[in-house]
């Protein structure tokens, strides 16, 4: 999808997606940042309390009366225990070495949530530990919970009793705080994102704009006219350099339609220099041939002199005609007189094209009485004569012939067509039919068609034709209404 974007929504669509991830990422980070500190906050205050609490009793262990061991723990932090727990603000519990609970500073009603012994992998992990400390993690209701474990020493060192220290995680604060800075947060980027969106199109369109006249300016090349070259005030150095590069081609295709044009004209004047030399020597030939054998026959003597005479003139005559007939070919082809558009009804001019017509294989349809166009009447009658002669030609041979000339209207086009159910054409020759000098049968020119075809294309119109070798050609033509 993306790869279907235009280079300038590609810009844009980039330089937004760019604050969008920026904002994501910096909201991630901020969001893990807050949660470090946190934890980070609540290991170092439950250490800290935990060491106030060491200190709290071991200040008790040395103050105390009673034999410092375990069995007196109880009755050494009896009053003592509250007191600490007080001060300090926080809870513990006092266990012995094998995990029976032996004194609380929570209340009696607290007491049964208490757990009146320690789990077995608390003790192993409590005797393994390096720095003696153990500290336990869980959840509950939703918040976190930690709980330490630490051994009570004597005033020799030596273990006597283990120390529990519970500790809720209150996050209250602290996602409030993240909770209010991730709102200002996403405030500003609010505002970032709307200024990246119009910096987004005014960029992506400076960008893009030298780019879009290059590929205006190419579009518009064509090689049937002089085509004009960029000129951008200040460009930057990739746009310079495809702007010297398009007027570079601008240049070099110039020249080469120069060559073209010269080359095709030149082409041109041969090809049909060749084709009125052999058209012209078809008569010649002949007409040679026939004043050689008149001079070696005639005698002034022979009583039929005067009837040799007249088939030698009838002769001459014809070759003649032949030789005028080319000619007036050739310059109808070459020089086509200007169009003349006038408003014609096609249908009746079709009609009156046929009428030159004593065929009676010929036939006509229309689709209306009436379709208007604007034509050339003179130029229109050449069309249609021209094609209904090849359709003609076509059907010497087919035992039931059969032309049909149809006149239909299409929308904002007038449609010509005519069928014939003739010879056809082989897919050999289906390429050359509109070529000047191309044709198949053993007399004419092969003008015909190409002149047609230049008749229609000075319209803006356009010919094709459909054919099946043995079964038929149809012609068809359409002109534009106006």
């Amino acid at each position: 999808m993306f790869k279907k974007l235009s280079l300038r929504s590609r810009i844009f669509v980039a330089m937004i997606l760019l604050v969008v991830i920026a904002s994501v990422l910096i909201a991630g980070v901020t969001i893990y940042q807050y949660r470090e500190q946190s934890k980070d906050y609540h290991e170092n205050r439950l250490e800290r309390k935990e060491e106030q609490i060491l200190q709290s009793i071991s200040y008790a262990l040395r103050e105390t009366t009673y034999p410092v061991n375990t069995e007196n723990l109880e009755l050494i932090f009896m009053d003592e225990i509250y007191k600490i727990a007080d001060v300090q603000n926080v809870p513990f519990n006092i266990y012995d070495l094998d995990g029976g609970l032996i004194k609380s500073s929570r209340p009696a009603f607290e007491a049964d949530s208490i757990s009146n012994c320690l789990d077995a992998e608390i003790l192993n992990n409590l005797k393994i530990a390096a720095n003696k400390r153990h500290i336990e993690k869980k959840t509950a209701a939703g918040d976190n919970y930690q709980a330490s474990y630490t051994y009570i020493n004597d005033l020799k060192f030596k273990p006597i009793g283990i120390v529990n220290l519970p500790y809720f995680e209150d996050n209250s604060f602290s996602n409030m705080e993240l909770r209010e800075f991730l709102f200002r947060l996403g405030g500003v980027y609010l505002i970032m994102l709307l200024c990246a969106i119009v910096l987004a199109y005014f960029i992506s369109k400076y960008i893009t704009r030298s780019i879009q006249t290059i590929s205006d300016k190419m579009t518009q090349t064509d090689l049937t006219k002089r085509n004009e070259k960029i000129y951008i005030e200040n460009p930057t150095e990739e746009i310079g350099k495809l702007v010297d590069s398009y007027n570079g081609m601008i240049d070099e295709l110039e020249e080469s339609a120069v060559k073209l044009a010269r080359s095709e004209r030149e082409q041109a004047w041969r090809e049909m220099a060749k084709q009125v030399a052999h058209e012209i020597k078809n008569p010649l030939t002949p007409l040679r041939l026939t004043v050689q054998s008149f001079e070696r026959k005639f005698s002034p003597d022979d009583p039929k002199a005067d009837a040799k005479i007249k088939e030698f003139s009838k002769t001459l005559i014809q070759q003649i005609d032949t030789m005028s007939n080319i000619a007036s070919a050739f310059s109808n082809f070459a020089d086509m007189p200007a169009q003349q558009k006038e408003t014609l009804n096609v249908v009746k001019i079709v009609k009156l094209a046929l009428e030159i017509f004593t065929e009676d294989y010929i036939h006509f349809i229309a689709d209306e009485e009436e379709i208007i166009a604007k034509l050339d009447r003179t130029q229109l009658i050449r069309v249609v004569t021209n094609l209904v002669k090849n359709a003609i030609q076509a059907v010497p041979e087919v035992d039931s012939p059969r032309i049909l000339v149809t006149v239909a209207s299409e929308q904002e086009h007038v449609k010509v067509s005519v069928a014939d159910n003739g010879i056809g054409i082989s897919d050999d020759f289906k390429e050359k039919v509109f070529e000047p000098k191309f044709t198949t049968k053993s007399s004419g020119m092969g003008l015909g068609l190409g002149m047609v075809k230049n008749i229609v294309e000075n319209y803006n119109g356009t010919i094709e034709f459909t054919s099946k070798e043995g079964r038929g050609t149809v012609f068809t033509v359409k002109f534009p209404k106006e």
